[in-house]
C-alpha cells in the first residue's frame, strides 16, 4: 500500500495562503509550501498537478476572507459606510490578499479588479436597492461610482502612500455617497446615462 499522505488539502491550501498573506502570491512555491508544513514537496503534487492550481485555492479563499469583510460592512447602520470601511479595513490588514484580489492582472491566478468589484456589487446589491430605494441598475451604478473612489484610497494604503486619516477618508466617502445619491434621485436618467448634461449643468452653475 502507498504511505498515507499526511496532510490534507485544506491544510496545504492555508500554508499556501499564509505565505501569500506575507510574502504575496508569487512567494507561493512548491519549497516554500513544503518549508511551511515541515515535509517535501511530495503531498503538495499529490493534491495538485500544477502549483497554478493551488494558487487559486488560494485565491478562493482569499475571496471567501473578503466576502467576510463586506457583508460586516453590510451589518452596519449605514450599509454602504459599513463597505467602505471595512473595504479599507481589508486594504490596510491584508495588503498582499488585497494585491492579490485587486491588483494582479486578469488572466492570471486571480481575476483581476474587475472580477473583485463584481463581487463586491453582487454582495451589496440587495441591501442598497432596499435601503436606498433603488432599482438594481441604479444600484450598481452607485456602488460603481464609489467603489472606484475607494480603490483609489485603498490603492494608496495599500502602497503606504495615503496621506489621509481614517476620518479624512470616511468623510470623502460619505460627501460622494451623499451627492451620488441625491443627484441620482433628482436627475431622471442619470443612472443609466439617459440624462441631457449640458442641460443639468446650465441649471447647476446659475444656483
Amino acid at each position: 500500500m502507498p504511505p498515507r499522505v499526511k496532510f490534507q488539502k485544506e491544510e496545504i491550501v492555508r500554508a499556501a495562503l499564509d505565505i501569500a498573506r506575507e510574502k504575496g502570491i508569487d512567494a507561493v512555491t512548491a519549497r516554500e509550501v513544503a518549508g511551511a508544513l515541515g515535509v517535501s514537496t511530495r503531498p503538495i503534487f499529490t493534491y495538485y498537478e500544477t502549483m497554478d492550481q493551488l494558487k487559486a485555492d488560494v485565491f478562493a479563499l482569499t475571496k471567501e476572507r473578503y466576502r467576510a469583510h463586506i457583508e460586516r460592512g453590510l451589518s452596519a447602520p449605514i450599509p454602504f459606510l459599513g463597505i467602505w470601511q471595512q473595504y479599507l479595513s481589508f486594504a490596510r490588514s491584508e495588503p498582499q490578499l488585497y494585491r492579490l484580489l485587486f491588483l494582479t492582472r486578469s488572466g492570471t491566478v486571480s481575476g483581476g479588479a474587475t472580477e473583485a468589484l463584481k463581487l463586491s456589487q453582487d454582495l451589496a446589491r440587495e441591501s442598497l436597492m432596499r435601503i436606498y430605494n433603488m432599482n438594481a441598475a441604479a444600484a450598481d451604478s452607485y456602488f460603481r461610482d464609489l467603489w472606484l473612489v475607494a480603490f483609489s484610497f485603498a490603492t494608496l494604503v495599500v502602497t503606504d502612500d495615503c496621506p489621509y486619516t481614517d476620518e479624512e477618508m470616511f468623510a470623502v466617502g460619505a460627501e460622494i455617497s451623499l451627492s451620488i445619491c441625491k443627484a441620482y434621485k433628482e436627475i431622471p436618467g442619470l443612472p443609466e446615462g439617459r440624462y441631457d448634461k449640458d442641460a443639468v449643468f446650465r441649471e447647476l452653475v446659475q444656483k
